[in-house]
């Protein structure tokens, strides 16, 4: 787990990227462009068609340009919310948020599981400056584009935040022994992978927290995803974890609710504890 050496001194600006990609928001406004162009083209004017074909082509073209619309602005509104440099900046405020529950004693380390562009990461490391944090990631799938470890260190560069590293790997078999942090932490990662439980999915990220660590892990944790979380803390209980607690953080600490489900976020909530 080597740290970052900062031998180019350059001056950079960190770029966390959007968590929705603007290829996919271009993309949508593109298919929306050319979906009202095929409107006006067989349904709107009978230009091409005539009678009811026009009428027919024009309904399913009409339908499909609404929705496209709707899909668009949906996506415009997320792009916007998320945006590091927008108004809103709430991926940042989740972001700095998780971080503040980020407590790593004196030369421990710290594991990031997911950490896309080294958001959190770099702010749990900026918060603990006398200790270490490692991020981890498979940069691959949908965000292959968007996120990697030249990104990572980048960003860590920019921020000249030093005490951080980064390392491929997957959530799903984390490449680290047993208890070999102090702190592990993640932010809206488990839900996007698909196939697996979910609360499997966080004893493998407690696997490798030592006797004594904190873990602080904020998700899309509704039931459809992750079960009875209720049950699960119960469990944790009885095999030793002390003080674990599931937080809504759409309840004001992050957002609120009309927030969260406009913008996909319902069941966003932190459960911390110590192992």
């Amino acid at each position: 787990m080597k740290q970052l050496n900062f031998i180019d001194n350059k001056k950079t600006k960190s770029d966390y990227k959007n968590w929705v990609p603007k290829r996919l928001l271009k993309a949508k406004i593109i298919e929306s462009l050319v979906c009202l162009i095929l409107f006006i083209l067989f349904g709107a004017s009978d230009l091409i068609l005539q009678g009811r074909q026009r009428i027919i082509w024009g309904l399913i073209l009409g339908i499909g340009c609404l929705i496209l619309l709707l899909i668009t602005v949906w996506i415009t509104i997320l792009y916007r919310a998320f945006d590091y440099k927008g108004k809103r900046k709430l991926a940042k405020i989740i972001i700095e948020g998780t971080a503040d529950y980020v407590k790593i004693p004196e030369g421990g380390i710290g594991l990031d599981v997911g950490c896309g562009s080294g958001a959190l990461t770099i702010a749990c490391a900026k918060r603990n400056p006398k200790a270490t944090m490692v991020g981890c990631d498979i940069w691959s799938g949908g965000y292959k584009s968007e996120f990697s470890k030249e990104l990572c260190r980048d960003n860590a560069r920019a921020e000249e935040v030093e005490n951080v590293s980064f390392e491929s790997g997957n959530a799903v078999k984390l490449p680290f022994e047993d208890e070999s942090f102090d702190v592990v932490t993640s932010n809206y990662v488990y839900h996007n992978i698909m196939g697996h439980n979910k609360q499997k999915l966080l004893l493998e990220t407690f696997r490798v927290l030592k006797k004594g660590g904190v873990f602080v892990i904020h998700d899309l944790m509704s039931k459809s995803r992750y079960g009875d979380m209720n049950k699960f803390i119960e469990k944790l209980k009885k095999d030793g974890y002390e003080n674990v607690q599931l937080i809504d953080t759409t309840k004001g600490i992050f957002m609120g609710h009309k927030e969260a489900l406009l913008l996909g976020l319902y069941g966003s909530t932190l459960i911390i504890g110590r192992k």
